[in-house]
């Protein structure tokens, strides 16, 4: 049996939140220093539902590189392969916060540490150690960070590792959309499950419309594309030809940045459990709709007895 459940790699920062809610970006007077990217969100969203999870990222020797490993420990998620990257910074994000829909962010990644992620840092990691690998777009956009995750997606695929892409398309991260989708179709072939948005799915496909993108990813990835609608739910199609609706839950919401990595923290909970694809995705759907009620991504994340908890005031599964 693997020693753990989930293995995040990737992204990993200090997210800078307003806390004036509702003030424009301009504005702002004051902000709260909270964790995040989303390998690192997802490392701490597995965990706080029960799943042992270690995280493969990168820091910087510095002060925030020294935060984020802080909370990660406090958290319970294994740091212990976290390589220090001297001479490059932890990265950061401020962020801005107008509900409903206007959340302006601004990435600091120039000479960031976690992109300098390399096969010798992978090959420290428990690659064939772990249930499941979970990589994200971020990481394929340079070396050597790209050729790290790919490695480590093959590496785990050999050892029976379910790997799991989040599409996690950020327009800065990339020079040419065309050069994120062309990154993300060559990867496919080495993940199970692809999860996005319908802006991602476009993005990583070239496609006119989220429908049209998942029947192209389904040619590359080997089990399902997951197809997270927002206020309408998701969607899990998969490579033999079902497709699985998984309704919503309707919340007030204040804040959409990290409900993604909330979602995908839910779904592989519910995928590791054994759970059918709907009841998995239902999962994300409730981790998702709780993050969008706070102010946060890791430090939001919810524990299993309140998703629970949440789930049966709504319905169900």
């Amino acid at each position: 049996m693997p020693t753990y459940d989930v293995l995040s790699m990737g992204r990993s920062s200090i997210d800078l939140y307003s806390n004036d809610i509702g003030a424009p970006f301009e504005e702002i007077s004051s902000f709260a220093a909270l964790v995040g990217g989303c390998p690192t969100n997802i490392s701490v969203g597995t965990r706080r539902l029960g799943v042992k999870s270690a995280l493969l990222t990168g820091i910087g020797d510095d002060h925030v590189g020294k935060l984020i490993l802080h909370f990660l420990n406090r958290e319970g998620v294994e740091t212990r392969f976290i390589p220090t990257k001297s001479g490059h910074r932890t990265s950061a994000v401020l962020l801005g916060i107008q509900p409903p829909d206007k959340f302006p962010i601004t990435f600091y990644r120039d000479n960031c540490a976690d992109i300098e992620l390399n096969i010798d840092d992978v090959l420290a990691a428990p690659i064939r150690d772990t249930r499941l690998l979970l990589i994200s777009g971020t990481g394929l956009s340079k070396d050597p960070s790209r050729a790290a995750t790919l490695f480590a997606a093959e590496t785990a695929g050999e050892a029976g590792a379910a790997v799991v892409l989040d599409i996690d398309y950020r327009v800065t991260a990339w020079p040419d959309v065309r050069a994120f989708g062309v990154t993300i179709r060559n990867a496919l072939p080495l993940c199970d499950v692809a999860i996005g948005t319908e802006e991602e799915i476009m993005a990583a496909t070239g496609a006119s419309s989220g429908e049209a993108g998942v029947d192209r990813l389904l040619k590359g990835v080997r089990k399902a594309v997951v197809y997270k609608l927002g206020a309408d739910g998701s969607r899990v199609y998969t490579t033999s030809g079902e497709i699985y609706d998984a309704a919503p839950f309707r919340i007030q919401v204040l804040n959409t940045l990290g409900a993604g990595d909330a979602f995908a923290s839910g779904f592989i909970y519910g995928y590791l459990s054994g759970w059918g694809w709907a009841k998995a995705a239902r999962m994300g759907n409730a981790t998702g709709a709780i993050v969008v009620t706070r102010q946060g991504c890791a430090n939001a994340m919810p524990g299993i007895d309140e998703v629970m908890a949440f789930v049966a005031q709504h319905g169900g599964f």
